[in-house]
């Protein structure tokens, strides 16, 4: 039976995708807030705070490139499984972490840990939900993530208040992990919920799933395929990478901001939870202005928003009023994210060859979270070397110069409706 004939509902995906990624999404939000936090309480100085925190971004990297042969070796459920028992031990490694170094490589197996289930929930969407129902059911998973990221520093907050530790907010991760394993070990086998996928020969005459081949094409050979691809890469894949770079520059530099005003642990997760409310409310309103006015107007807006705030933020930090202005810029940055949600996934599939996508979007995944994991590192320097004000203002420098960079190439790559021109 076709894929697109098989039995489907919704229903179906959210109880063997969506609601995991839930449960691992609440998880990662709950503690990436107070990371520079425990750094901090272990130690750490502000700029190493901020490097140790960087460190779940250089994870997902450095998972980005072995995440195609797990998912397309063991299958996507599988991999899932593993992949949060994978994020348990790096969560407990972070739970006992005497000193800074043992927290730091902790947080680097969760990065690890976070970049092959990412892949293996995308192969599982693949696989499974027949090409008329995909986009929906990824744009559906996009948001799924961006609730999680939201419920989680709100539960993080009720915890630290209750129980008056930061360290009670890891066994939040470790409770969301358990609850995503037993949830895809106790569901059906996915055939029986959807049918058998579709199967493809890969490059090594093995026969696989659709979702575990993409999987595969998507990290095989990958920086070949970034050299093959490096004049459209250079371009807008530069600008992407800027945005993914603003993006993790922030989940980093404001929970460090809170550390070095003085805001409590629980009020940080509290205002980051709030501010990730406003990011999920605006990822459908995201998609219907990409598709209405064309790419543009989502990308370059969020990207301009998101430089001026860095760049007002970087004047308050010794204001007698500075916790009211970290509020501000925190709710103004979520909004400019917000317009720009789904932006990466939308532009690279706008450019990716029709014949054979997966490839460069590989490729251009790595283009962005090279840009993610880059960008906190650079937080980190220059809060070392000059100060965490400083940092924020160059932040704000780059996200207006890479909205300038994206007027300049949008236009010749990906034209208002969204097909890349020749």
């Amino acid at each position: 039976m076709a894929t697109e004939e098989r039995a489907f509902s919704f229903r179906s995906v959210a109880l063997a995708a969506f609601l995991p990624t839930l449960l691992f999404s609440i998880g990662e939000g709950a503690i990436i807030p107070i990371i520079p936090i425990a750094a901090s309480n272990l130690g750490a100085s502000l700029a190493l705070a901020g490097f140790i925190a960087s460190m779940i971004m250089v994870g997902e990297l450095v998972g980005d490139i072995p995440s195609g042969w797990v998912v397309s070796r063991f299958g996507e459920r599988t991999s899932m499984i593993w992949a949060a028992l994978l994020a348990i031990a790096g969560v407990i490694v972070c739970l006992v972490a005497p000193n800074p170094l043992v927290l730091t490589i902790g947080i680097f197996v969760v990065g690890l840990a976070t970049a092959v289930f990412a892949l293996a929930r995308h192969a599982f969407m693949t696989s499974y939900v027949p090409v008329k129902y995909r986009a929906r059911a990824l744009s559906s998973l996009g948001g799924v993530f961006r609730a999680g990221w939201f419920v989680g520093p709100l539960i993080a907050s009720v915890v630290i208040q209750l129980t008056g530790s930061i360290q009670s907010v890891f066994w939040i991760f470790i409770v969301s992990c358990l609850g995503s394993v037993i949830m895809l070990i106790a569901l059906p086998d996915p055939e029986a919920m959807f049918g058998a996928p579709a199967m493809e020969v890969g490059r090594d005459g093995i026969s696989r799933s659709e979702g575990e081949e993409d999987a595969a094409e998507r990290t095989q050979g990958l920086f070949r395929t970034i050299w093959s691809y490096r004049s459209v890469l250079a371009r807008m894949g530069t600008g992407i990478a800027l945005i993914s770079a603003l993006r993790s520059a922030r989940t980093v530099l404001m929970p460090l901001w809170a550390v070095s005003i003085g805001i409590s642990e629980s009020n940080t997760a509290l205002i980051i939870g709030i501010a990730g409310g406003i990011d999920f409310a605006l990822f459908y309103a995201s998609g219907q202005i990409m598709d209405r006015f064309g790419r543009m107007w989502s990308a370059i807006p969020s990207m301009v928003g998101l430089g001026l705030g860095f760049l007002v933020l970087a004047f308050t930090h010794d204001l007698p009023t500075n916790v009211g202005w970290y509020i501000a810029v925190s709710m103004f940055l979520s909004l400019a994210n917000g317009i720009g949600s789904g932006i990466l996934m939308t532009i690279g599939a706008d450019l990716a060859p029709k014949d054979q996508p997966a490839p460069f979007l590989g490729a251009w995944r790595f283009s962005g979270d090279a840009g993610s994991a880059v960008a906190p590192l650079v937080v980190s320097l220059l809060t070392a070397v000059v100060s965490i004000a400083f940092a924020s203002g160059v932040l704000g420098v780059v996200g207006l110069a890479g909205a300038m960079m994206l007027a300049r190439f949008m236009p010749r790559y990906v034209p208002k409706g969204g097909h890349p021109r020749a």
